[in-house]
C-alpha cells in the first residue's frame, strides 16, 4: 500500500514541477498535440466502422433470434472500442515519447539537476536513440497485446468480465504505461528494457500507483496532453527511487535486495 501511495506521490511531484518551471511545461506539450491530433483521427475511425467489423466477425450469429445477435454484436462493439482505447493510451506515450524525444530528454535531464544531478547519457546521435527507443518500444507492445488479447476474451466471461477484467485491464496498462515513461531517464542510465522491466517488477505497485492514475486521466484526450510533460518529470523522480540515485547523481549499486547494480569498469588482465 505504501508503494501505491509513493507511485501515486511520484505523480503530483512530477506535474507540480512542470507547473514551477512554466517553460519546460510548454516545451513539453508541442510533441503531445502532434500525437493526439493522429490518434483522435484513428479512434474516431474506429468509432465509425466497429458495427461493421463486429458484423463481420460474427457471421455465425446472423441466423440467431433477437435479441441475442444484437448482444452479442453489441458487447464485441463495446470490447473492440475499449480495447482499441487501452491500446491508444499505451501507444500514446510510446509514440509522444518517440516524436518528443529530444524535448522529453531535456525536460528529464533537467529535473534530474533541480534534484541534485543525474548520470550522463551515452554519446551517441539522435538516430540512434530513436532507433533503441523505436525497439523497445515494440517490445512493450508486443507485451501490451499478449495481455489485451487475453483481457479481450475474458471479457466475454459473464459478470466477471464487465467488473474484474476492466480493474485488471487498467491494472495491466498502468504499469506498461510507467515503464514506458521512465524510458527517457532509464535510458540515459543504459539499463536495457528488459532490466527496467524486471526492476518495475520488484516494484509492481509503485508502477501501478503511477500509471493507473495516468491510464484513467488519459481517457480524456486533452487531458493526456497536459499532463504528458509532467508525466515524464514524475517518471524521472521515480526513477531515482528505483536505481537509488543520490545526490551526486550516481546510481547506487544495490545489494541482493537491490534492484540493479551499476555495471562496473572491466575487470584487467589477471
Amino acid at each position: 500500500m505504501g508503494d501505491l501511495v509513493t507511485g501515486m506521490r511520484y505523480l503530483g511531484q512530477g506535474q507540480k514541477w512542470v507547473l514551477r518551471n512554466g517553460r519546460w511545461f510548454g516545451f513539453g506539450l508541442l510533441p503531445a498535440l502532434v500525437t493526439l491530433v493522429l490518434y483522435t483521427a484513428a479512434l474516431v475511425a474506429l468509432g465509425f466502422w466497429a458495427d461493421d467489423l463486429a458484423a463481420w466477425a460474427t457471421p455465425f450469429a446472423d441466423d440467431w433470434e433477437s435479441p441475442w445477435a444484437g448482444l452479442l454484436r453489441g458487447t464485441f462493439t463495446a470490447l473492440l472500442f475499449a480495447g482499441g482505447l487501452l491500446l491508444a493510451v499505451i501507444t500514446f506515450t510510446a509514440v509522444t515519447l518517440l516524436v518528443g524525444d529530444p524535448f522529453y530528454e531535456s525536460l528529464s535531464e533537467k529535473v534530474e539537476e533541480s534534484e541534485g544531478g543525474g548520470p550522463e547519457g551515452p554519446d551517441r546521435p539522435l538516430w540512434r536513440d530513436l532507433w533503441i527507443s523505436l525497439c523497445d518500444s515494440l517490445y512493450v507492445l508486443v507485451r501490451v497485446l499478449a495481455f489485451g488479447v487475453v483481457l479481450f476474451l475474458l471479457g466475454f466471461v459473464p459478470v466477471a468480465g464487465q467488473t474484474v477484467v476492466p480493474v485488471i485491464g487498467f491494472a495491466v496498462s498502468g504499469f506498461f504505461l510507467t515503464l514506458e515513461l521512465t524510458s527517457v531517464a532509464m535510458q540515459r542510465r543504459e539499463i536495457p528494457v528488459r532490466e527496467r522491466l524486471r526492476l518495475l517488477r520488484t516494484r509492481k505497485a509503485l508502477a501501478i500507483g503511477f500509471g493507473v492514475p495516468l491510464v484513467l486521466c488519459f481517457l480524456v484526450p486533452l487531458v493526456a496532453v497536459f499532463l504528458m510533460p509532467g508525466a515524464v518529470a514524475g517518471a524521472t523522480l521515480l526513477v531515482r527511487d528505483l536505481t537509488g540515485t543520490p545526490a551526486d547523481g550516481d546510481p547506487a549499486p544495490q545489494g541482493p535486495q537491490g534492484m540493479w547494480t551499476k555495471p562496473g569498469p572491466p575487470a584487467g588482465p589477471a
